[in-house]
């Protein structure tokens, strides 16, 4: 290990121990098998006993307020700009952002977590220097090694198109009602970007709150498509609409819902017994989102979360359609 690895190493280990002191001022306990880690960091993203007393501090109907000790020390964290720090706050903002959003109407005051939802947004802003981020799609009017265009090839250009995913970052410093959903789902793309490193519990709490954000009973789309269903069973379903924590939900939020929703669903490893408890939780806020769609007529949330509903059928029918068909006929 290098020199500059090794004051790297100290400085994190050192600050990471500071965020364990603090943090025992405020909830009743830290384990102690966490204060004396040698990844305190580590301890700090991965107990769960320490998770859930954080967790019932952030639900709890005060939470959220300026003075708020938790979100002070959750901010405080993150401004460490220590990663394995980041990632321990990052690990709560399912919780931080479903009760902030669930509790928007209630007009109660939430500077707390506005400014946990600002810091990130403003590492985020910073790190991609308020660029888009962009992705490069090939036209297919091009003929490939794959493919022969059928139309007569117009363009000059050889260019790929380029597709923005999401859009450039301006600075902000409060929370508007017109920034709010932008600010959120860059906070979201954030903790995708790192939900690998997340622990099963982080991602359940955020399928909890996609369900109560969408405030609707999926259960009709369980076995999507539902063509065998009669009008009086949709009608009986659609009456048991969820209305407490239902909030707006602009493409800016749901398209990172979807891509965290998309990673719940295929890419975890579903021989582990929390990871089931995972999947099983994506596939109930993937309905539920569906049911909201189609209530709300909105034909882009129906296609993206309609996506996700087949690709559950696909995973339960266990069909390898990467293998050939096995058939006693012989064709000449």
């Amino acid at each position: 290990m290098s020199t500059e690895q090794r004051v790297s190493w100290s400085d994190s280990f050192s600050e990471a121990q500071t965020a364990i002191q603090t943090l025992s001022t405020i909830i009743s306990s830290v384990p102690p098998h966490v204060s004396s880690s040698d990844s305190p960091a580590l301890a700090l993203l991965n107990d769960p006993e320490l998770a859930s007393q954080i967790s019932n501090h952030l639900r709890q109907p005060d939470s959220g307020a300026g003075d708020n000790q938790l979100c002070r020390w959750l901010y405080d964290t993150f401004h460490t700009s220590k990663l394995d720090l980041q990632l321990v706050v990052l690990r709560f903002l399912p919780i931080v952002a479903g009760v902030y959003l669930s509790r928007i109407a209630l007009r109660k005051p939430l500077a707390g977590f506005e400014a946990v939802l600002l810091a990130i947004y403003a590492h985020e802003t910073a790190s991609r220097d308020g660029k888009p981020i962009t992705v490069n799609i090939s036209d297919l009017s091009h003929p490939s090694v794959y493919h022969e265009s059928r139309q007569p090839y117009r363009s000059t250009s050889t260019e790929p198109k380029q597709v923005v995913i999401s859009p450039g970052l301006e600075p902000q410093g409060t929370i508007r009602s017109t920034k709010r959903a932008r600010i959120i789902g860059v906070a979201l793309e954030l903790y995708h970007s790192k939900i690998v490193e997340m622990p099963a519990q982080s991602k359940l709490d955020f399928c909890e709150f996609c369900i109560v954000w969408a405030g609707q009973d999926g259960e009709l789309y369980k076995d999507f498509p539902n063509d065998d269903k009669t009008e009086d069973d949709q009608k009986g379903k659609e009456s048991e609409m969820k209305k407490e924590g239902r909030i707006l939900l602009p493409w800016e939020i749901l398209q990172p819902m979807l891509r965290i929703l998309g990673h719940c669903l295929m890419g975890i490893n579903k021989n582990k017994e929390k990871n089931k408890e995972v999947h099983e939780a994506a596939c109930r806020a993937c309905r539920s989102l569906y049911a909201r769609a189609m209530h709300d007529i909105n034909p882009k949330a129906i296609l993206a979360v309609g996506s996700l509903l087949k690709l559950i059928k696909i995973q339960k029918a266990s069909i390898d359609h990467t293998e050939l068909p096995v058939t006693k006929v012989i064709h000449l």
